[in-house]
């Protein structure tokens, strides 16, 4: 069945891909994406709706919804694929750590600023995470903006630990509604990821030696595209965790606290100002 798939980080990397793929696979794509080159060069080759935004800026998320929701009459899948790791700390222009926003407050507010539609639609939610959720995060659920203890690692780590968590959250609010979630780690992907950062993370990705052990961004795409184009079927179980298309449970032992879930989505809530 025809599904109507919008795609966040999508100008570049894995998001780019499943874009491609799920296209192919004769899907209707929204390709949102930060780059206004790279965006437009993906509706050039694919032919599909397109959208630039600054996930740094909060108003930015806000247009999208509205412009999401005056365009399109139906969403079926949610892909909230966008992020990346920075370098020092810094505030986005609302005030917050950087790598937090991006990665999961943006998507945060995307995500219910188009819930009643995602509802109407029995829609799916699928968040990209990492196995940096267990590996690099120092998680404090009472520092969510690192005024502390700060490096880009640990804030990408703990970034892609709330992925995990508003995945769990979403099932446990809207499920019953219809919602189906699942968050996973696309693998460690030969792409344009960390070119932003100063972390060590730099050099193994975007030096010669990352041939040595990344995958390509179409093997990285492939559990996106299996979600997005399974959505709805029973090939996968909502508010879990998935590598390589099956249920993993290396993650972070807090992702599976229910008290932290909920305090992350409302301390989420009050950061973006949601009613």
């Amino acid at each position: 069945m025809k599904k109507t798939i919008v795609i966040t980080g999508a100008s570049d990397g894995i998001g780019k891909e499943a874009a491609r793929q799920l296209h192919a696979l004769g899907h209707q794509v929204i390709a949102i994406g930060h780059s206004p080159d790279k965006t437009k060069l993906v509706a050039q080759e694919l032919g599909v709706h397109t959208y630039t935004v600054d996930f740094a800026k909060l108003d930015d998320v806000r247009k999208l919804a509205t412009n999401l929701r005056k365009d399109f009459l139906k969403i079926d899948v949610l892909a909230n694929n966008a992020g990346g790791i920075f370098g020092n700390r810094e505030l986005t222009v609302d005030g917050h750590e950087k790598t937090m926003q991006v990665n999961h407050l943006a998507h945060f507010l995307l995500t219910n600023l188009l819930m009643d539609i995602l509802i109407k639609n029995n829609a799916s939610i699928i968040n990209t995470s990492s196995i940096a959720n267990r590996v690099l995060s120092d998680f404090d659920i009472n520092d969510l903006e690192l005024t502390k203890k700060y490096s880009p690692q640990i804030a990408y780590g703990n970034a892609k630990l709330e992925n995990i968590l508003f995945t769990k959250e979403l099932h446990n609010r809207f499920h019953n509604s219809g919602i189906t979630t699942a968050a996973f780690h696309p693998g460690n992907v030969a792409s344009n990821f960390a070119s932003d950062t100063t972390s060590l993370m730099k050099y193994a990705y975007h030096t010669p030696i990352k041939k040595m052990f990344l995958i390509s961004v179409s093997k990285g795409a492939e559990t996106l595209v299996w979600l997005a184009d399974k959505s709805g079927d029973l090939d996968w179980k909502s508010g879990e965790y998935y590598i390589k298309k099956k249920i993993s449970n290396k993650v972070d032992e807090k992702s599976l606290e229910p008290s932290i879930q909920k305090s992350l989505w409302d301390q989420s809530a009050q950061f973006v100002h949601l009613k």
